[in-house]
């Protein structure tokens, strides 16, 4: 797999692909994506990523002053308040200049919280001080069992060791940095695990400022990866069925709404390109 450098020089936009860059969703939240290389190979993966990826040609990685360039051009126009989220189609601590990024999106006036998405394998102590110390305000740690066979298997990687990311979990709880735990349910793999997330989040004490639990939903995708057998749930039987249960059975809300992280519309950037339907097109 081959790993291309988004610079300045190349005159890619970093706006309109999904990849890297920033995207835009029409809020205050942007998605900061500065590369979308992976270190593990999680059989659920909604785009095929890491070490073990049958379709993946290429990796991307973007050049920070050219990464930050954009930012500071797009937070003014979102205006005050905006949360600059790390996250990435791949594993974002693989980016080498994560801690500076960190720093500098943190820096901008407009910039409220600076937030990201790992699997916590590269979150040793010593790098959750630097983060810290950089500004972080929350990580989205990526946990899906407590079990370590499924853990491992979920991580797509033999020898994954789940107590380890169980330290990284009390690590960052103990910082100044929020830990929120993030699940993907996957129905009939890790069903018995959830609870025992949500319990997990609550004796390490994740949740200080955000809440302290983001479960979310399994999907196929026509180029991910998805386990044998497994059948997606439909979006109302997850938030109406599989969601209550846990709450009820957990005493916790489980269900967000963007009004939980301060997430409002915004206006999207201008788009300078619009896809055509040729003629006699339907």
């Amino acid at each position: 797999m081959s790993l291309f450098h988004v610079t300045k020089e190349s005159e890619i936009p970093l706006v309109g692909c999904l990849y890297f860059g920033v995207v835009d969703r029409g809020s205050n939240l942007l998605q900061i994506r500065p590369s979308c290389s992976c270190n593990l190979s999680c059989p659920f993966c909604s785009v095929d990523a890491g070490p073990n990826s049958r379709s993946r040609v290429t990796d991307y990685q973007v050049e920070l002053d050219y990464l930050m360039e954009a930012v500071e051009e797009i937070a003014p126009f979102k205006g005050e308040g905006v949360e600059c989220h790390i996250d990435s189609p791949g594993e974002p601590m693989l980016y080498p200049d994560i801690v500076e990024l960190v720093r500098r999106l943190k820096d901008i006036e407009e910039v409220a919280v600076v937030s990201m998405q790992s699997n916590g394998t590269r979150l040793d102590e010593r790098m959750i001080g630097s983060l810290e110390e950089a500004g972080l305000d929350r990580i989205n740690l990526s946990m899906h069992a407590l079990e370590p066979e499924l853990a491992a298997y979920l991580a797509g990687r033999p020898g994954f060791d789940i107590k380890e990311l169980e330290r990284v979990a009390v690590n960052i709880a103990r910082s100044r940095i929020d830990l929120l735990i993030a699940p993907v349910y996957i129905p009939g793999i890790n069903d018995l695990e959830i609870p025992k997330l949500i319990d997990f989040a609550r004796r390490v004490g994740a949740g200080k400022r955000w809440p302290p639990l983001g479960i979310q939903k399994y999907e196929h995708y026509r180029r991910g990866r998805s386990p044998r057998g497994v059948r997606a749930e439909n979006w109302w039987h997850f938030y109406n069925r599989s969601m209550p249960q846990w709450e009820r059975d957990c005493s916790l809300p489980l269900r967000l709404k963007a009004q939980d992280f301060g997430i409002e519309k915004r206006p999207m950037i201008p788009t300078v390109f619009k896809k055509m339907r040729r003629p006699g097109w339907r």
